[in-house]
């Protein structure tokens, strides 16, 4: 798949949703799959678009691009928004989880069900960028 640019606003979310699931089509993901593939990278993309660049002033792009090989299927945003790494986060737990269901302000699930959606996540920082990675599993093993 052709990678995709698109402003870093909430306007692009439908066609970065429409990007994974075409992604997930292409590298044979079942639909429970693909359906907790494309929350995840909403929920990033969510993020990125909010914590990144509207809520500190900034404009910016997302950068999506498509790898699959024989075993998996990752999905690459990239952004230009301030440095956030989400693997330093409070791993999520039974408890974390109970801490949101008590907490009256809704924030806090993304990383959740980011996190439930991939078999492996990644964020890297590259020049002016974050990476955040998102890895399925196209086999059972």
């Amino acid at each position: 798949m052709e990678p995709l640019k698109v402003p870093g606003s909430l306007d692009s979310l439908q066609k970065i949703r429409q990007y994974v699931a075409s992604a997930a089509t292409e590298a044979g993901l079942e639909k429970k799959a693909s359906c907790k593939l494309c929350l995840a990278v909403d929920e990033i993309a969510t993020n990125i678009i909010t914590y990144g660049y509207d809520e500190v002033g900034l404009k910016g792009n997302i950068y999506l691009e498509t790898k699959i090989d024989r075993e998996t299927l990752a999905i690459i945003l990239e952004d230009t928004g301030i440095p956030y790494d989400p693997t330093i986060r409070e791993t999520v737990t039974k408890e974390t989880l109970r801490k949101l269901l008590e907490k009256k302000d809704p924030g806090g699930w993304w990383l959740y069900f980011m996190m439930e959606g991939v078999d492996e996540f990644k964020y890297e920082r590259v020049g002016d960028r974050n990476r955040n990675i998102l890895i399925v599993n196209r086999t059972k093993t």
